[in-house]
């Protein structure tokens, strides 16, 4: 994704941070069908609906501490410091966009990532652009390492299996949420 800044939603979880290694939960998300409804809309209503998705998931970056760092087109890049969190965002936006007939697709992932102020890179980056590429309609999904952290919490998961992402050496267990 072409990132010009990045953009905090949260103070507490700013630019302003510590740069090198984090521990981070990243989160993509992926507007499903997004070039067919953009067609059957028209570019001025395609426009508004777009304007009302990125305020949604900004909403939910507030509510659950997340740090939006790119967004092209109808796709959202954030980081969480808390990984149900993370997990929570996800799902609550899946949510909340039926409201505008529309679907996303989730993945997140959960691990060490290179911080900068304007940028977040690294091998953790792109397993979770990997995990919300294999996701369905409606589906957020995890990846194994980030299913594992939350032992013991309240949320449930699927398993889905293990999978081959692009790019990245290795099978890798894939769990959905269970919304």
């Amino acid at each position: 994704m072409k990132s010009d800044k990045t953009r905090s939603t949260n103070p507490s979880n700013g630019a302003a941070k510590t740069h090198g290694r984090q521990l981070l939960t990243v989160l993509f998300t992926d507007m499903v069908h997004s070039t067919e409804t953009a067609v059957a809309y028209g570019d001025i209503k395609w426009r508004s609906l777009i304007d009302r998705h990125h305020a949604l998931v900004r909403t939910a970056l507030l509510q659950f501490l997340g740090r939006e760092i790119d967004t092209a087109g109808d796709g959202f890049f954030a980081t969480f410091e808390q990984p149900a969190n993370a997990i929570q965002c996800a799902s609550a936006v899946s949510q909340q966009v039926s409201e505008l007939d529309l679907e996303i697709r989730a993945g997140l992932h959960l691990g060490e990532c290179d911080v900068t102020e304007d940028a977040v890179r690294g091998i953790t980056v792109h397993i979770g652009a990997r995990v919300a590429a294999r996701a369905s309609a409606g589906e957020v999904l995890v990846s194994g390492t980030l299913k594992d952290a939350l032992a013991g919490s309240e949320i449930r998961f699927k398993k889905r299996g293990a999978y081959e992402l692009k790019g990245i050496p290795g099978e890798w267990k894939l769990s959905a949420v269970e919304l």
